[in-house]
């Protein structure tokens, strides 16, 4: 990951803010470049964390958030508006807040959606929504302009975790994750070659539990042993941490 550049902040905290502003002038520069912005969102501590410091923001107001199109990264497959779904999160934290075109508001399927109780269906329709606002050169997702995640400490990402059949998936774009190690054990997961198709993929991630992780991933790890390492843009792939985080990053990587 030799392309890939490292931010350390002192705290999560801090982490959060500073992602938060850097969040807004990236959609900021994508609309006054396009038209339009596309952002991947990622559940979790920090990733919710992010967003309730853009909610906070006065900067907030200088997105135009009628032309972003928001997506997820992954998804857990349970009721719509269960506390732990990564949408009810995002949106008690910042789309609820903002004046968001609900078209462009691009969820995951839950467990009680139009499909019940399928979450293979969920993935192949969110696949569809995926391909329907690709070009024909994108292989069948959007160039999204930030995709941002989280790394667990085993090292996955979104929910492909290490040796699962997620990681080693090559030809669809959104699969359903069962038997997951985390809980909740189903999901539904945008795989590593959809995050690829990012122009910025953004790790973010926080704690010494995290160390060994951060510091494989950026060594060149295989992917299919620690998927964070397959997570990378198409321009940049930045890697955003506090100091515990940071403890073991690779000397390269360090100013």
């Amino acid at each position: 990951m030799s392309n890939a550049q490292v931010v350390v902040h002192r705290d999560g905290d801090l982490l959060a803010a500073a992602a938060a502003a850097r969040l807004v002038t990236s959609i900021v520069d994508a609309q006054a470049a396009r038209g339009h912005a596309s952002v991947v969102l990622t559940g979790g501590r920090t990733g919710t964390a992010v967003l309730e410091h853009l909610n906070r923001n006065a900067a907030r107001d200088a997105v135009d958030w009628s032309r972003v199109d928001l997506f997820w990264g992954d998804e857990r497959f349970l009721p719509s508006g269960h506390p732990d779904r990564n949408e009810t999160q995002a949106r008690a934290a910042l789309l609820d807040h903002v004046a968001l075109d609900p078209s462009r508001v691009h969820v995951m399927e839950p467990s009680d959606g139009r499909f019940g109780d399928d979450p293979e269906a969920a993935a192949a329709a969110y696949a569809e929504v995926l391909a329907s606002l690709a070009s024909q050169e994108d292989d069948g997702v959007p160039a999204f302009d930030v995709c941002m995640l989280g790394v667990g400490e085993e090292g996955h990402v979104a929910s492909v975790f290490p040796d699962s059949p997620a990681v080693h998936e090559k030809e669809r774009t959104v699969v359903a994750v069962r038997d997951c190690p985390k809980p909740p054990p189903t999901r539904v997961s945008l795989t590593l070659s959809s995050v690829r198709h990012a122009r910025e993929v953004w790790l973010m991630t926080t704690g010494e539990a995290k160390a060994d992780a951060v510091a494989t991933a950026l060594s060149g790890a295989d992917e299919v042993e620690l998927p964070a390492a397959g997570a990378t843009g198409q321009r940049r792939t930045l890697w955003l941490l506090d100091t515990a985080a940071s403890a073991k990053v690779p000397a390269s990587f360090t100013p």
